[in-house]
């Protein structure tokens, strides 16, 4: 083609002059930032000249101060009779640039007086910080921005508040929020918690979806792996907000999500990371892109102006970074715990609610189905065997185990997203280099599991459990304390109490004791005095599960300081109120166990990682501590299952019970408790006792009958 326009009269001269038509152009150029550019045409009149000369200068350049003006020169070409063309791309960068002014003016009207920004301090059910109240104003005033705060700053919080400032003043009313599948109910409670609004997570199979996509919503949570097969519908829904959470997992370009993220076409987008340049320059070109795909001009030469390569043209680094950030301040915001020490609260407590996977959620409802038989049998009698107290309490505590991973229950299997949710955490968490973080969990099981991912990592730790010899203590605690590279401090609850851990700024707790006092005594390891830092608690939930259930009902009320759930068989004893107070709070705690998410076998993350043979000294002493609790756990789900066959254990087991109860009711006779013991009911008038007692369930029943009924003939036997 061109080379036949080349053969036409004159043609050779125009194009060697460089072609320019008759009508004047304004189009979007993107050199280093975004700008219009005016291209003047042959036929432009002086006066139309002149105005262009003025307003965009001599470089053909318009000043972004000056784009309120750009209506006035069209007018003015118009009224000359001169055709001045406006590409598309320069339409919506004008209608842009007029919102953005919009609604810097409209924040100044709404929040810059006292009683504005004390409104604002208040716009969510807990008070915002100024610094966050920095973050929610800057993701309003720019419409798509990254907030890059360092971890534990609050930026879910930040991005609430922006949501609410933009659905009360700007008529926002379909926001996308998308981020791993471990937190997608997370956010749901986050957003319940500190705006009071509902949420919908997007789960099920496809039917299940296109439903949900259907409804009208005003929040809709989704996760990477679901956002290329729900593309037509996040399309024909249309969200104006798209809030991306932990959006270093698109830091790879060339990913499914991170390609289709870029899809999504919304107005408004707030992306949320706290390491969003972990290693390569490409990974911060990929997340900005999302943004503003043109901040950072075309990649290539990016690369070629910053990258710093040997002679083979390996990368051995980077820079002129300053003028990187320079470029990334207008839609940039990112604040270090250094900088906003004096905002920060003395310590700060989250609740991480987490998924489980299908085959934690099986086992924990085979052990929820034993607990509610044991439930509805001591709802009708009032009475618990020994052996139903025995195969109680190990139904809970194989449903906290399994609540970290099947492999607390089954050594050959690792299912659960806690490990690795924690993985994810400290990597934010330890990006300071002088960070350290506190693990506790009352199982070493779960610290084999974590012990694991941060070998793959090459993280530093300390092991520290009730099998490490006191002599050996002084050396971990030192080696925390004084090695950089020793990063993390695993502990069970043996290290809750007497130990000075301070220069951690983080606890993570993996499972919580539902003892209120030794919660209390964990988190007093580093937010005591000497303690020159804030503190962060994180406790991890396991969603729609035992701990969600107590989670929700007891609220760590003080009533718990007995930790009846924390104890063995000991801990529970058949006389008293005791046992009726604890029955009652195993009924509430199973009653409200909320409806948890299951991650599917696609959505959860398996580390194939070989399991370590112990080495010799401390670690092989917590091999063998492990070891035990394996063998006590199938003992005791053992014990569980099996029937007594001994006609005179039968006997003997029932009378000890009922005997045991009875004189705990004798005893209560003389009480003047109203309700002293359920067996005993006082007249109202004559204020005398009488001895109720209840039969024993059918199952036991028939127990005995068959006992009593073999002993009976053994005894006629040997009359005969």
């Amino acid at each position: 083609m061109l080379g036949a326009l080349e053969e036409l009269p004159g043609s050779r001269r125009a194009f060697s002059l460089g072609y320019r038509p008759s009508f004047s152009e304004v189009i979007l150029r993107n050199d280093r930032g975004r700008f219009l550019w005016f291209r003047r045409g042959t036929e432009c009149p002086d006066p139309v000249r002149v105005k262009e000369e003025e307003l965009f200068g001599v470089d053909g350049r318009l000043p972004l101060e000056k784009i309120e003006e750009i209506d006035g020169f069209l007018a003015l070409a118009r009224d000359r009779a001169h055709e001045v063309r406006v590409s598309g791309e320069a339409r919506d960068f004008i209608v842009g640039l007029r919102d953005a002014g919009y609604r810097r003016t409209r924040l100044k009207e709404l929040f810059d007086s006292r009683e504005g920004l004390d409104r604002l301090r208040r716009i969510l059910s807990v008070p915002l910080y100024p610094y966050q109240i920095e973050g929610a104003l800057f993701a309003v005033r720019i419409g798509r921005a990254l907030i890059g705060d360092e971890m534990g700053l609050g930026k879910t919080v930040q991005a609430i508040a922006a949501v609410e400032i933009l659905l009360k003043h700007f008529g926002v009313s379909r926001i996308l929020v998308v981020c791993p599948a471990s937190l997608k109910y997370q956010w749901q409670n986050e957003i319940k918690r500190f705006s009071g609004r509902e949420s919908r997570v997007i789960s099920g199979g496809r039917l299940d979806r296109e439903k949900d996509f259907g409804l009208d919503d005003l929040f809709k949570i989704t996760n990477y792996e679901r956002l290329q097969p729900d593309l037509d519908l996040i399309t024909a829904w249309g969200p104006e907000l798209v809030i991306v959470d932990e959006a270093q997992r698109i830091k790879n370009w060339n990913t499914v999500a991170a390609r289709t993220l870029k899809r999504i076409d919304s107005p408004y987008a707030i992306v949320l990371t706290g390491t969003p340049l972990e290693n390569k320059l490409e990974e911060l070109v990929s997340i900005v892109q999302f943004v503003d795909q043109f901040r950072l001009g075309p990649t290539w030469r990016l690369l070629n102006e910053h990258q710093m390569k040997d002679e083979s043209g390996r990368v051995t680094g980077y820079t002129g970074l300053d003028r990187i950030g320079t470029t990334l301040a207008p839609i940039l915001i990112r604040r270090r715990k250094d900088e906003v020490l004096t905002q920060l609260p003395e310590r700060t407590d989250q609740n991480l609610l987490v998924p489980m996977t299908q085959p934690q959620m099986r086992i924990h409802q085979e052990q929820a189905d034993i607990v509610a038989q044991i439930v509805a049998r001591w709802r009708k009698n009032h009475f618990l065997s020994e052996t139903d107290q025995r195969r109680l309490t190990c139904a809970l505590q194989v449903m906290r185990m399994v609540c970290n991973s099947t492999y607390l229950v089954d050594p050959d299997s690792d299912h659960g997203v806690k490990a690795d949710e924690l993985s994810a955490l400290l990597e934010g968490s330890l990006s300071h280099p002088e960070a350290k973080a506190v693990v506790f969990s009352q199982w070493t099981g779960t610290h084999d599991l974590v012990a694991r991912r941060l070998d793959a990592r090459g993280i530093g730790y300390v092991r520290f459990h009730g099998s490490v010899p006191a002599d050996k203590r002084p050396a971990l605690l030192e080696r925390f304390r004084d090695d950089p590279e020793c990063r993390v401090f695993l502990s069970t609850d043996a290290g809750a109490s007497g130990l000075n851990l301070q220069h951690a700024q983080l606890l993570v707790n993996m499972d919580l004791p539902w003892n209120p006092a030794l919660l209390e005594q964990r988190i007093a390891r580093i937010h005591r005095m000497g303690q020159k830092r804030p503190v962060q608690i994180v406790n991890f939930v396991a969603k729609g599960t035992i701990e969600e259930g107590m989670l929700s009902v007891l609220a760590f009320k003080k009533s718990l300081s007995e930790g009846i759930l924390d104890g063995g068989v000991g801990e529970i004893s058949l006389g008293g109120t005791r046992l009726t107070r604890f029955m009652k709070e195993v009924e509430n705690v199973t009653g409200e166990m909320g409806t948890g998410g299951v991650v599917s076998s696609s959505e959860e993350t398996v580390i194939a990682l070989p399991i370590p043979e112990p080495p010799s000294g401390s670690a092989q002493m917590e091999g063998k501590s492990l070891d035990r609790e394996g063998r006590e756990v199938g003992e005791k789900r053992m014990a569980a299952s099996r029937a007594v066959s001994d006609p005179w254990g039968v006997l003997s087991e029932t009378l000890m019970a009922v005997g045991s109860q009875l004189a705990a009711a004798l005893r209560a006779t003389g009480s003047s408790e109203e309700t002293a013991h359920p067996w005993v009911e006082r007249d109202p008038k004559t204020g005398e006792s009488h001895l109720k007692v209840p039969l024993p369930p059918p199952e036991t029943a028939a127990r005995l009958g068959e006992a009593l009924s073999f002993l009976a003939s053994a005894l006629r036997g040997n009359g005969d």
